[in-house]
């Protein structure tokens, strides 16, 4: 019997036009044995839904624009409204240090921010599967 495969939906909350490392994360995370649903652009409501129609084991968020305080928050809230508060929410892209702090006391349980290298990314949803599963 197969054991069932993390189920992680990648998304960007707004209009934000730089896909290049959601991407290569998406593509990491598959080539590790993930399954990943790729949302591409969607509104927090979009996000929500998709996480809860695809029941999502995590959602990984990527924003490189800013305003992303406000799109986490609006993404966050949806989540609760749709009972998803309990899936683990990650974030990825141009995030300000002094923000991070802010974030995970929005919920946001890990931010990765540019450098970061892939296998660091793959090893924490790795341990996110082990959670989860």
């Amino acid at each position: 019997m197969s054991e069932r495969r993390l189920r992680v939906l990648m998304a960007k909350p707004g209009l934000d036009g730089h896909w290049r490392g959601m991407l290569v994360v998406s593509q990491a995370l598959r080539d590790a044995g993930m399954e990943v649903v790729y949302g591409g652009n969607m509104t927090a409501a979009q996000v929500a839904a998709t996480a809860t129609q695809e029941d999502v084991d995590v959602v990984g968020l990527s924003l490189l624009a800013p305003g992303y305080m406000r799109l986490v928050g609006d993404t966050m809230r949806e989540l609760s409204k749709w009972g998803k508060e309990g899936v683990p929410v990650v974030l990825g892209g141009a995030i300000f240090e002094d923000d991070v702090a802010a974030l995970k006391e929005m919920g946001i349980k890990e931010v990765f921010r540019p450098g970061t290298p892939l296998d660091e990314i793959v090893r924490y949803f790795g341990a996110l599967r082990q959670a989860a599963l």
